[in-house]
């Protein structure tokens, strides 16, 4: 498998995660060490497939952001987990395919980041 760095248009190499990690392991990931883009992979993947897309420092901050206003819909008991991704598969207009913060860029980040404070709004009569 060829993963392709977004930032530089170079092929990405497979590595192990205690590079970017500080020396913890957390398995493989795909990096473009020039860019400092780098993505996990599935576990059990024969060939290694990401998780999402390679990720800047940039990009890393906005994803972060993006589950820290996401994820308590779902884990704090909102909604259901399945309910929270088919919401933000309806609100942003995503297949089920594309609706995973993993595969986000930073303007879907940025829109999720949004709708989930539009949804956390107390309503007014």
């Amino acid at each position: 498998m060829t993963v392709i760095c977004p930032y530089c248009n170079k092929p990405a190499k497979l590595v192990d995660s205690s590079i970017v990690y500080g020396g913890k392991s957390y398995g493989m990931i795909w990096l473009c060490q020039p860019c400092d883009a780098y993505v996990g992979v599935h576990k059990n993947s024969k060939d290694h497939a990401p998780l999402g897309r390679l990720a800047n420092a940039e990009l890393r901050w906005w994803k972060r952001e993006a589950h820290a206003a996401f994820d308590p819909l779902w884990k704090e008991g909102t909604m259901s987990r399945g309910d929270a991704y088919r919401w933000m598969q309806r609100v942003l207009v995503m297949s089920q395919y594309e609706a995973h913060i993993g595969k986000f860029d930073i303007s879907e980040c940025r829109a999720l980041i949004r709708a989930t404070e539009e949804l956390r709004q107390p309503k007014t009569p």
